[in-house]
């Protein structure tokens, strides 16, 4: 990979920059940016690290005629900033000491007179402390983190103080996934080790969650991630994904790959899906362990196991697929179906949608013919048979027994006699 001082930013930056100069503040843009730029990919989101500010509120000065500024990471040694499509985060140099467990169990300590080797030495992988300085044009690399980029390697900025923050074992793995890159030998052992010592287990479930979830989607192959965590004797803490007999798992990771396939742009939607594979061969009881262990989202796991039992069939009759709707989403449940049942031909599928959109049922359920109101117009009091009076209507209406509105009035009125 050739590398040259060629440096894409959003323009709208330079006003931002302009003041910063007028205050004498260096600005060096850090982190993921510098690397996504050296990987030809896409970022939106921004860390730029000032030196020469002397505090947090003489930068909130500076910046507040700029947008938005979100204080919350104040306390980490961020400042946020919202400009129009982008998120910037502003750090001043800072050393990280831990001092208790979990990822606030860090001591902050804002130096304004640490240089840029030393600032950047708190960081996690060596293609992540790489720096590029705007105004003289050139990157800042006292890690050789482009280096290891080019030779696709993860590797850390400090072995001895990888494990001060477990999150960086599944991080890694994260890594690996996305970009094809392999992780260092020291560094593979390291974070073994700290999986073999239950390290992780400081880790909040939402940490964790959001590293799978950039897993599944940001990975081309999500597959060798979980090969990877795995190898690591991390799955235990995705328990009990670690319990899966070999098949099962190569299975799922397999799945896991052409559900990529079928992503979309929202990003739930996705998320459901791929935790649906992952979740294919548990019992109620195991889905419900696993989807706990990584968040508190109400109705998920019974989403997922509704969805991953309801049975499939090669061919539906129109009052079936109604009665489907009423059950999954008729889109999701065709695009999990490809995915795991191999041997059905990808035209079954294609006629299912075709006629779920005929039927105005792809994402929902058949809007019922007949409402409370209708109830009301012929007189009847609001009670515990006007649930049950709907219900045995709406069957009807799904069997196509009743197909219109005028047809399922009359039914009514005939049924109230």
């Amino acid at each position: 990979m050739k590398i040259n001082n060629i440096f894409d930013y959003p323009n709208n930056l330079n006003k931002i920059f302009d003041k910063l100069d007028k205050n004498k503040i260096k600005y060096i843009i850090v982190g993921g940016y510098v690397r996504d730029n050296l990987l030809k990919k896409v970022s939106k989101d921004i860390d730029i690290e000032l030196y020469g500010v002397n505090s947090f509120e003489e930068l909130e000065k500076i910046l507040e005629e700029f947008g938005f500024i979100n204080k919350v990471g104040k306390k980490f040694g961020v400042c946020k900033l919202s400009l129009k499509d982008i998120e910037i985060d502003f750090t001043l140099p800072r050393r990280d000491n831990k001092i208790a467990s979990g990822h606030t169990g860090f001591l902050i300590d804002v130096d304004s007179n640490l240089d840029f080797k030393q600032a950047s030495s708190r960081r996690d992988f060596t293609m992540n402390a790489i720096g590029y300085d705007i105004k003289e044009k050139k990157y800042l690399d006292p890690f050789h983190g482009i280096n290891d980029i080019q030779k696709k390697i993860i590797r850390a900025v400090d072995i001895e103080k990888f494990d001060e923050d477990p999150l960086r074992v599944f991080r890694a793995v994260a890594f690996a996934s996305r970009f094809s890159f392999s992780i260092e030998d020291k560094l593979f052992l390291k974070c073994k080790d700290m999986c073999d010592k239950n390290l992780l287990l400081e880790l909040s479930k939402e940490r964790i969650y959001d590293e799978v979830k950039k897993i599944l989607l940001k990975s081309p192959s999500p597959s060798v991630a979980f090969i990877l965590l795995k190898k690591l004797n991390a799955l235990k803490y995705l328990h009990p994904l670690d319990r899966v007999s070999a098949h099962d798992f190569s299975f799922i990771i397999q799945a896991l790959d052409r559900m990529k396939n079928f992503t979309n742009q929202i990003r739930q939607t996705n998320i459901f899906l791929f935790l649906a594979v992952l979740c294919y061969s548990f019992t109620k009881e195991e889905l419900e362990i696993f989807i706990t262990s990584l968040t508190n989202k109400n109705n998920l796991a019974d989403n997922i196991y509704t969805l991953t039992n309801t049975k499939f069939k090669n061919s539906y009759s129109d009052s079936e697929l109604l009665f489907l709707a009423t059950k999954v989403n008729i889109e999701l449940f065709l695009m999990f179906c490809q995915v795991i049942h191999l041997g059905v031909e990808k035209e079954i599928f294609a006629q299912l949608k075709k006629r779920a959109v005929k039927l105005n049922i792809l994402n929902k359920k058949q809007e019922a013919l007949l409402r409370g109101r209708d109830l009301l117009l012929l007189g009847l009091t609001p009670s515990k048979k006007y649930s049950e009076i709907l219900s045995l209507a709406y069957d009807k209406q799904l069997k196509l027994e009743l197909t219109s509105y005028k047809e399922a009035f009359k039914w009514l009125k005939s049924y109230l006699l």
